[in-house]
């Protein structure tokens, strides 16, 4: 399927359906002589996969990690890596029901007008399942942007209204949503607890910060850092928007107040979010995306059936009555793609 593959000089393409035997992804453009195992990525793995708490969907899938080609005695080949993770706790029959209706907020009527046929089984290619596969590779790119001194962060930055009003880094992984700022995500757990109770879903903000960034990553006018960025986030199917920086504040604000002055020392704010004209300034890149609420909730809702016959639907299945805790990693995971290719594409200019 066109589409599939996203990157230049570090170039990914995803496989597989939510419901098939298998997802995966092939890596093309590692750099070779990189140690690198199947115990690194199940880390970044483990972090993404449902069943975790009481705010993730129950079904049990361990993603197990098998890397199939471009490793070889511990180490990077620089050969395509190619890694398979395998369906292991499908219910296809779950979705029988729907095989023939448009569920409200799925891509179940767009894909049908595409390519005239669609997987109604948990949305085949267009399932959140697809993900896994990008959080692989991100891990990947994570490794090799470890050895270049830069990491990077994502968190839960609100959920249904409630936002964190601290940031407390260690607190991340501390707690069942992601979130920056324990108290606050006390409050976003009660929020989608009661949700789910009633099959209701709510949405989100997901922050990332990319730190130990060097001046100079992207390419002027179409292929801009924060472009690149941007095309990773909103190709994730739960984003709807993305804001660097300042964001949308930056529209109630003066020039005078919105640029990053400069002195000796270097920039004296980061309003900017790291990026002047789509290249990076060296400053920490921060980023947000608005994370809708999850399609599949067992509320009544109106639609129509492939027959163009009006009914009312129930969308059964196990899914995340909020998606904010698992699309953190994936969030990093297409960071750490983007940043891996811009300083590849950077080292190619100057070489």
């Amino acid at each position: 399927m066109a589409g599939s593959s996203f990157g230049d000089f570090l170039k990914i393409t995803t496989f597989g359906e939510s419901h098939g035997e298998s997802i995966g992804v092939i890596i093309d453009g590692v750099t070779p002589g990189v140690e690198i195992d199947e115990q690194y990525i199940q880390i970044q793995m483990d972090r993404r996969k449902p069943g975790q708490s009481s705010v993730t969907s129950p079904r049990k899938e361990y993603d197990q990690v098998y890397i199939q080609s471009g490793v070889y005695e511990g180490k990077t080949t620089g050969t395509p890596l190619f890694i398979t993770l395998y369906n292991k706790d499908m219910r296809p029959e779950a979705y029988r029901d729907i095989q023939h209706s448009f569920r409200p907020g799925h891509a179940d009527f767009t894909y049908l007008k595409k390519y005239g046929i669609r997987d109604h089984r948990g949305s085949g290619r267009a399932s959140g399942r697809e993900t896994a596969a990008r959080v692989a590779a991100g891990a990947v790119a994570r490794k090799l942007l470890e050895r270049r001194g830069v990491s990077v962060v994502a968190y839960t930055k609100a959920i249904g209204g409630i936002e964190c009003a601290a940031f407390i880094e260690d607190q991340i992984e501390r707690n069942a949503v992601r979130a920056c700022d324990p108290e606050a995500a006390v409050r976003m757990i009660e929020i989608i607890e009661a949700l789910a109770a009633i099959g209701d879903s709510c949405g989100g903000i997901v922050e990332c910060r990319i730190r130990g960034m060097i001046p100079g990553l992207g390419e002027p006018v179409f292929d801009k850092l924060d472009a690149d960025l941007a095309k990773g986030m909103l190709s994730i199917g739960a984003v709807k928007g993305i804001e660097f920086g300042a964001g949308f504040e930056a529209a109630g604000m003066l020039g005078s107040e919105h640029n990053d002055q400069m002195n000796a020392s270097g920039f004296l704010s980061n309003h900017s979010g790291g990026i002047l004209g789509g290249i990076s300034t060296g400053e920490e890149i921060i980023f947000r995306v608005a994370v809708k609420p999850t399609s599949s909730i067992s509320v009544p809702q109106q639609t129509i059936r492939t027959s163009g016959e009006e009914q009312v639907i129930v969308t059964k299945g196990r899914h995340d009555p909020c998606i904010c805790p698992r699309i953190v990693p994936v969030v990093e995971a297409m960071a750490c793609l983007v940043i891996e290719d811009h300083f590849k594409r950077h080292a190619a200019l100057h070489h």
